[in-house]
């Protein structure tokens, strides 16, 4: 099993910056890969970005490229997402996956994921 806590939601005006982090525990090895979700009020679930277990290759949801970065830290059993020039249609709760190795053409999928953190809020008003 695995443990994931997400942090670092807030509120922020639009154009700011948030940087979350999910710490996670347990079989941090057979789920290495990492993603990151939001959701918000009344909508479906969406990919946001995701990580390989090495760090060294990412995948972005295409409407956000270039304003969010996701990293992780195998060390410490992190992956963050800074997210920058937030909008407010950015407003969502922000959710930390782990799935076992994935094909890079499935990454978004949230049903390939096994398991999910709590959430964080990040509001961006206008």
């Amino acid at each position: 099993q695995v443990q994931l806590v997400e942090s670092g939601g807030g509120s922020v005006q639009a154009g700011g910056s948030l940087r979350l982090s999910c710490a996670a525990s347990g079989d941090t090895v057979s789920y290495a890969f990492m993603g990151w979700f939001r959701q918000a009020p009344g909508k479906e679930r969406e990919a946001v970005a995701a990580i390989r277990p090495s760090g060294g290759i990412t995948y972005y949801n295409d409407f956000l490229k270039g304003r969010f970065i996701i990293s992780r830290n195998n060390a410490e059993n992190t992956v963050d997402l800074q997210m920058n020039s937030l909008k407010p249609e950015s407003t969502a709760e922000y959710y930390c996956a782990a799935a076992r190795p994935l094909y890079g053409s499935i990454w978004s999928r949230p049903s390939e994921y096994s398991y999910w953190g709590q959430g964080t809020q990040v509001t961006v008003s206008s």
